[in-house]
């Protein structure tokens, strides 16, 4: 149901520093890096991620993989039917990779919450 969590950090370079030592003890290890943000995982896919972004320690971005794209859309339009803010309409984000199909919703606590399908 989760397919990543991403946490706000303050301090990037500590925050990368901390995770860098804690998550190999659970078998997670850095696959993606930004500029300001890691993503950790295993097998080359990013499940958790730190992301240098304000407010820190506030909303947090939950993504829920779907089956297929038309679930996207479902969740968009539910999401925002039910008093959602949009966030970032169905779409493909080929900036992530060319299959990322997705779509952003904020909820009533100002998390990000994301539906997202990878074929």
């Amino acid at each position: 149901m989760i397919d990543h969590v991403a946490l706000h950090v303050r301090d990037f370079g500590a925050s990368k520093s901390f995770y860098d030592r804690v998550l190999p003890a659970i078998g997670y290890e850095p696959v993606l890096t930004y500029e300001h943000a890691t993503g950790y995982g295993k097998g080359g896919r990013p499940y958790f991620w730190i992301v240098a972004r304000e407010p820190a320690g506030g909303p947090t971005h939950v993504a829920l993989q779907c089956e297929e794209r038309e679930s996207v859309d479902f969740f968009h339009a539910a999401g925002v039917a039910a008093g959602g803010k949009d966030n970032g309409a169905p779409g493909l984000r080929a900036h992530y990779h060319p299959t990322y199909y997705a779509a952003y919703v904020i909820d009533p606590d100002g998390n990000n919450m994301e539906a997202v399908c990878h074929t």
